[in-house]
């Protein structure tokens, strides 16, 4: 699907970075591992232009988990003009026998959730 009507990302994020993973609204799109990015203003800033330009015509929508980090990512992201979720970790749904968490698999699931409206 080369224009999506809404991209998904999912960031888990940490004091010093945030990994991020994004997902195509559609009906068989995977999720994709982007990267890790420095956890600062200007970085997020230019995630956001790097998503804009290159999906133009899609909303994006941000989701993190709810964490020691504070809220500036959600007042940042929502000046400007994205829509943000913020998810309390209790609210994730879990796979009994999945203990080996990583902040790409946190990231990919939280980008996959939000998508089929799972934790939000």
């Amino acid at each position: 699907m080369e224009n999506p009507n809404i991209v998904f990302i999912g960031m888990d994020t940490h004091k010093v970075s945030s990994s991020i993973s994004y997902v195509l609204d559609g009906f068989e799109q995977s999720p994709k591992h982007l990267g890790k990015i420095p956890s600062d203003k200007k970085s997020l800033e230019k995630l956001v232009r790097q998503m804009q330009s290159k999906y133009p015509k899609a909303t994006l929508h941000f989701v993190y988990e709810a964490g020691p980090c504070g809220y500036w990512m959600y007042r940042l992201l929502c000046k400007l003009g994205q829509s943000c979720y913020i998810v309390a970790p209790s609210l994730i749904p879990k796979k009994p026998g999945d203990k080996v968490k990583t902040d790409k698999r946190d990231s990919l699931q939280l980008a996959q959730l939000l998508k089929n409206g799972d934790c939000c």
